[in-house]
């Protein structure tokens, strides 16, 4: 059984940060909240070029392919604390949610896309394709699921005295560190970060609550789209604008490591041909501002 889902504790954090958890030691009331407007004009040229070369490039790829290299250039955006240490992911895995079908009685699986060192924007794309469309497949086959996907309809299924007690169990399992592995398994709850595109359903970003279960420390929202008319250098410029809904855990880096990350990530989307080297790729931060 892998640690908190795999992940090693961190010791040399400083005395700050280990009294902020003391003060606070849930992370239901420590996540933070930043909204910050994406320019995607650059990555909006950069999509419509490639489709036109024939390669299937969305959005959402790059985004996931953004925020993997900006957590491997900012490597505690992959921590989380638990009962009151630091600890850090053993690998970068990014999490959502898919829909069989975008209706309201859809079914609804999570999806966790781990991201290596030597992805790219392609790799990640063909991994998250490969993932939906094997979800889908499978349920329209009524294919059974696997993993957290099953246990949550297991446990649904349970009377109320038994669902109770049971989850209960599987809490202070999860507290311990302990949770069976099955039950980690395409957990989005154990996960780096939990994004979430809701552009895509014509929906603006929402900053969405983390939560105490699972070691989760961020949680992202993408909004729509839109033209914006936008002041550069004196003159307007109309550009493609995305508000992005961020939660962070407070106590696993301070708002100056959170606004350089933002900054990274921003560089990142001006500049998408940088998606197509390593995601592990080293990127000296200071420079991009």
């Amino acid at each position: 059984m892998k640690k908190y889902g795999g992940a090693h504790r961190v010791k040399d954090i400083t005395g700050m940060s280990q009294i902020s958890i003391d003060l606070k030691p849930h992370r239901s009331v420590s996540d933070v909240y930043i909204c910050q407007r994406m320019d995607l004009t650059e990555l909006s040229k950069y999509i419509e070029k490639k489709k036109k070369a024939g390669d299937n490039i969305t959005y959402f790829y790059a985004f996931l392919a953004a925020i993997g290299k900006t957590v491997y250039n900012r490597p505690k955006m992959n921590r989380f604390v638990c009962n009151r240490h630091v600890w850090e992911h053993d690998k970068i895995v990014l999490s959502f949610v898919a829909k069989v079908s975008f209706d309201d009685h859809s079914e609804e699986m999570m999806v966790m896309v781990p991201i290596e060192k030597n992805d790219t924007i392609y790799t990640i794309g063909e991994k998250v394709k490969k993932k939906v469309d094997s979800f889908r497949k499978k349920r329209t086959e009524n294919i059974d699921k696997e993993g957290a996907n099953s246990a949550i309809d297991v446990l649904a299924k349970l009377p109320n005295f038994l669902r109770v007690p049971v989850v209960g169990v599987l809490k202070w399992t999860d507290k311990k560190g302990l949770l069976p592995a099955s039950l980690a398994k395409d957990n989005l709850y154990y996960s780096t970060m939990i994004v979430s595109n809701l552009g895509s359903i014509g929906c603006g970003a929402i900053f969405h609550n983390i939560t105490d279960f699972g070691n989760s420390s961020s949680l992202l929202t993408m909004g729509e789209i839109e033209d914006k008319e936008v002041i550069i250098d004196g003159k307007k410029q109309v550009r493609k604008i995305c508000e992005w809904g961020m939660n962070f855990d407070e106590r696993i880096a301070d708002g100056y490591y959170f606004a350089k990350s933002a900054d990274l990530l921003q560089y990142l989307l001006s500049n998408p041909e940088e998606l197509e080297k390593p995601a592990g790729e080293k990127i000296e931060i200071d420079e991009i501002r």
